[in-house]
C-alpha cells in the first residue's frame, strides 16, 4: 500500500520517472535528451532514429545511454552557445521594416 501511495503522489505531483535517451556528441559538444518513453524497450527502439538524424547533421563521437529518470531541466545542453543556432548570425526578425 505504501509503494502504491508513493507512486500515486509522484504521478500527481509530476515527479514520476520515465525512460529517456541521453545522447552526447563531441562535435558539436552537446547533450540531448529524447523522451519520455513508457518503457526501456520503447526508448531503445527509438534511439536509432535519433542517432541517424545526428549523424546526418554531421555529429561526431556519439554516445548514448537509456535511463530512467525525471524529466531533464533542459532537453539540449551545449557548450557552444557562441555558435549561431540554425545557422543564423542574427535574429531572423530584427524589427526593421
Amino acid at each position: 500500500m505504501h509503494k502504491f501511495l508513493g507512486s500515486f503522489l509522484s504521478n500527481l505531483l509530476g515527479q514520476s520517472k520515465a525512460w529517456w535517451v541521453e545522447i552526447k556528441t563531441n562535435q558539436p559538444a552537446c547533450t540531448y535528451y529524447f523522451g519520455p518513453f513508457d518503457s526501456e524497450a520503447e526508448a531503445v527502439m527509438a534511439k536509432g532514429g535519433y542517432i541517424e538524424d545526428l549523424e546526418q547533421e554531421g555529429a561526431q563521437n556519439i554516445q548514448t545511454v537509456v535511463q530512467r529518470c525525471n524529466r531533464p531541466d533542459q532537453l539540449t545542453i551545449t557548450d557552444e552557445w557562441d555558435t549561431p543556432v540554425g545557422g543564423f548570425s542574427a535574429p531572423a526578425y530584427s524589427g526593421q521594416p
